[in-house]
């Protein structure tokens, strides 16, 4: 027995040399064609870390905390982590030899003679499979790889929770002064209408004026009203991401900060490593890889040992007797012959799959370079927008003013008194909107570069988000 055991492991290990399947390694990484410097790069140097210790308000801190706390997508990827280690639990299993304990009677009866036998055994069974070109650690390695991915992904998942907390708090602010300007817009309508109802009376305006005014007021409530429901809806959407109930009674009080300082972007190759969602992608195709070297080496022969020992007799008694006891020790080898071509398809499958998997990869670099690069960019456009749009609502609030002032003299129509004030409130509009496209592009930023964060009180005297 032992001779043949020496013969099995003598085969296999010729087969050990072609067991060998690796189409992808740390080296894979470093032949990957990648730029050394941002195409619209505006400032060199580390990415920063903890930007979220910038933001100055600490309701917005009390809120991200609540939200990783509480939220369900969050608490749902912490439990597919859990399922992943599960798994590799039981690949890792395989690389162990069981051990079953078992207790049998049998009861029989000759086919010659009228006799009746009796059997009874206690046996302990030790099985173990070699794995000598090692499909079995392929098979945990993939298991493992799945739990890394998992983790990687959970930690993605936070960072976008983080900002769409931080892109949620701010659109609710950008609402309510949205809302504010709207009012006061309003109030100047009505306004106007009491002094050229007034005049109207007195026989100094046109009934066509006071339409016009009556128009314009009712279409200024019908926005403010318009904006109301837009607020209401922002504030379900941030509570929905805390994990509190869609109530829409959320305060917020604070303003937009308008973003003057610069941020450091780092280099290209530096986003493979740090990015979560990279390191995701990257373990899922080692994963792949690992199972395709699982389904090459499911064709190679089997090797199994087994050992067994226990007492056994034709009484019940006697299987519980170590007088009685006996041993056994088998090996055995198994090797496919034929399936149809089953193991081959299943190898080209997973090869297919591994290639797909690559290409999936190299897809998500890309993306991840693009958002980096229209984060950049949409930045500096945001920037010129806001300098320009400052000059146009100076001078638009001017316009607005000299316009009703010459109506009032009667120089201009009121037409040119409505299309001032809308130009006026535009400009405002636009302002307010653009700090806050200034501020969900930098956050969004921030996540494309796989900037991490860190729950803190804000900084003191400090009057500035970044």
């Amino acid at each position: 027995m032992w001779q043949n055991m020496v013969l099995v492991v003598a085969v296999t290990g010729v087969l050990v040399g072609c067991s060998v399947t690796s189409h992808i390694d740390e080296s894979y990484q470093r032949q990957l064609s990648m730029p050394s410097t941002w195409q619209q790069t505006h400032t060199l140097g580390d990415v920063q870390p903890n930007w979220l210790a910038q933001l100055e308000n600490q309701q917005v801190h009390d809120l991200i905390a609540l939200a990783l706390s509480n939220n369900f997508s969050i608490s749902r990827k912490a439990l597919e982590i859990e399922t992943a280690r599960q798994q590799l639990i039981i690949s890792g299993s395989a690389l162990w030899p069981t051990l079953d304990v078992s207790l049998d009677s049998a009861r029989r009866k000759s086919a010659n003679s009228s006799e009746l036998s009796n059997s009874h055994s206690l046996n302990l069974q030790l099985n173990y499979e070699l794995d000598l070109w090692g499909k079995l650690s392929a098979e945990e390695r993939q298991a493992n790889l799945s739990v890394m991915a998992r983790q990687a992904e959970f930690l993605q998942e936070q960072y976008n929770l983080v900002a769409q907390v931080v892109i949620s708090w701010f659109a609710v602010i950008e609402g309510q002064q949205q809302l504010a300007l709207l009012r006061q817009r309003l109030a100047l309508v009505e306004q106007n209408l009491d002094i050229i109802e007034t005049g109207y009376k007195q026989g100094l305006n046109s009934a066509l004026d006071v339409y016009l005014t009556r128009n314009e007021f009712s279409n200024e409530s019908a926005k403010v009203a318009q904006q109301q429901a837009l607020v209401s809806q922002r504030k379900r959407t941030l509570e929905r991401l805390v994990g509190e109930y869609p109530s829409a009674q959320l305060g917020v009080q604070s303003e937009l900060p308008l973003l003057n300082s610069s941020i450091n972007v780092g280099i290209p190759s530096e986003l493979v490593s740090r990015k979560p969602a990279l390191l995701s992608s990257w373990y899922k195709l080692l994963q792949q890889d690992a199972a395709l070297a699982f389904a090459h080496k499911s064709r190679f022969p089997s090797i199994n040992l087994a050992a067994s020992y226990g007492p056994s007799g034709t009484q019940f008694k006697d299987a519980f007797s170590m007088s009685a006891a006996g041993w056994s020790l088998l090996s055995g080898v198994s090797a496919p012959l034929f399936n149809a071509g089953k193991l081959a398809a299943n190898e080209e499958l997973a090869r297919i799959q591994l290639k797909g998997q690559e290409l999936s990869y190299l897809d998500s670099l890309q993306d991840a370079f693009a958002a980096v690069e229209n984060g950049i960019s949409s930045e500096q456009a945001l920037r010129k927008r806001y300098q320009e749009t400052l000059i146009s609502e100076q001078n638009a609030k001017l316009a607005e003013r000299l316009s009703f002032e010459q109506y009032q003299k009667g120089l201009v129509s009121y037409t040119t008194v409505l299309d001032a004030q809308k130009r006026s409130f535009e400009a405002q509009s636009s302002l307010i909107s653009i700090k806050n496209e200034l501020i969900k592009n930098r956050v969004e930023l921030h996540l494309a570069l796989g900037g991490d964060f860190k729950l803190s009180r804000p900084k003191e005297n400090n009057h500035e988000t970044t």
